[in-house]
Parts: structure tokens; C-alpha cells; sequence
């Protein structure tokens, strides 16, 4: 199957870039650009892409407001944001408004490529370096960061609970396994269950979920 991409940057540099490199892969294509957000609903609603690769910060309509009208549609299109982690203060807010994941416009662009293959295979992507370092970052903000403990987990087991709070650190399905003496299938299971349960979307909001319920803080 080829995953069709829609590209949306401010940059056009950015959006060649991306563009050069997708045109020598054979199961990705770009199907459309777009340099604002109101463009990118536009262009999603027109196009019907796989996966968004949405940055944040634009001129008129920014990626999150973009990206929760693009997700939050009858058929929603995946949407995995594109932005420099270090500066970018909005990222959680993405997530929140319905992305599948974030990269940071410094990694290599196999890296972008293989992202865009696993979230176009419905999984989310989220580092486990980087989950961590944005349960940090958006701990010692109080302004900005929901409070821990805000949300009540209720209707799942003991060890589902262990799962999801692994999966809170930023562990992959093969750790979960190795951590809790596992399989990697049992783990999957694990986290099918918790998805159904909890009525998450996918991984990124299994993270939000257990930072918001207290599972995970910066501490842990």
C-alpha cells in the first residue's frame, strides 16, 4: 500500500526537503502541500491523504487548530506533528487536539519516513526518550501542563494498570514485555485492552492519560 501525504509548513525549504526524499520511496507519495493550517483542512478534506505532517507554528491558523479539525471529522486523517521540540511550548496541546504522534525537524529523514509509516499503520508515534522529557517538561510548567491527578482511571486490572504506567514512561511493547517477564503479543494485548477501555485513540493518548491520572510524574 502506498501512504499518501499531505505536507504542511510554513517553509518551503521544509516542504522541498521532504518532498525530494519521498519522491525516490516507493511506498510514500506526496499528494498535496499547503503552508497554513486553514490550507491544510482544505487540502485534507479535498485530498483524503494517509497521514498530515503538520508543523505547529504558522501564520493565520496554527498546526493545532489544523490538526483538531483535521482528526475530529467523520473519516479523521492521521496527523503526526512536525516541530522543533525545544522551543515549541505547544506540542502537548497537539497531542491533546488529536495527533498521532511528533517528530523534531532535526532527525534524519529515514527517521520522518518510517514515522509516517507507523502512524499510516494506525500506531502513534512517540519516542520513549521523548515522552519522558515531555512528562518534564510540561511538570515544572504549571501554567501549561495539566495537573497530575485530574483524571480517574477506573474498570481496569491491577496489571493493565502496570502496563499503561510503562507505556506513561515511554516504554516500548518489547520492554513492557522484558519488564513485566512477558511476550511481546501479551503486551499488545495488554494494550489493546487498555485502549478499548479507556476509550483512547491511540498510544500518545494512553500517555496523556496516565500523566493526567498521576501514574506518571517527572519523577518517574
Amino acid at each position: 500500500m502506498t501512504v499518501r501525504v499531505l505536507l504542511v509548513d510554513d517553509q518551503p525549504l521544509i516542504r522541498t526537503a521532504l518532498s525530494m526524499v519521498i519522491t525516490d520511496v516507493p511506498d510514500i507519495e506526496v499528494v498535496g502541500e499547503a503552508d497554513n493550517g486553514a490550507d491544510a483542512v482544505r487540502k485534507a478534506a479535498e485530498l483524503r491523504p494517509d497521514v498530515v505532517v503538520m508543523d505547529i507554528r504558522m501564520p493565520g491558523m496554527d498546526g493545532i487548530e489544523a490538526t483538531c479539525l483535521i482528526t475530529s471529522g467523520a473519516e479523521p486523517t492521521r496527523v503526526v506533528v512536525l516541530t522543533t521540540f525545544d522551543d515549541d511550548e505547544y506540542v502537548y496541546a497537539a497531542l491533546r487536539a488529536g495527533a498521532s504522534g511528533f517528530l523534531v525537524k532535526d532527525m534524519a529523514l529515514d527517521d520522518i519516513l518510517a514515522a509516517v509509516r507507523v502512524v499510516a499503520a494506525g500506531d502513534a508515534l512517540i519516542a520513549p526518550s521523548v515522552t519522558r522529557r515531555l512528562i518534564k517538561e510540561f511538570a515544572d510548567r504549571p501554567t501549561t501542563a495539566p495537573q497530575g491527578g485530574d483524571v480517574v482511571i477506573e474498570g481496569i486490572t491491577d496489571r493493565e494498570r502496570e502496563v499503561l504506567t510503562l507505556v506513561g514512561g515511554g516504554l516500548s511493547n518489547t520492554e513492557i514485555a522484558e519488564r513485566l517477564c512477558i511476550s511481546v503479543a501479551t503486551a499488545k494485548t495488554y494494550l489493546t485492552r487498555l485502549l478499548a477501555k479507556l476509550g483512547a485513540r491511540d498510544r500518545v493518548q494512553l500517555v496523556i492519560i496516565a500523566y493526567r491520572s498521576g501514574l506518571v510524574s517527572a519523577d518517574r
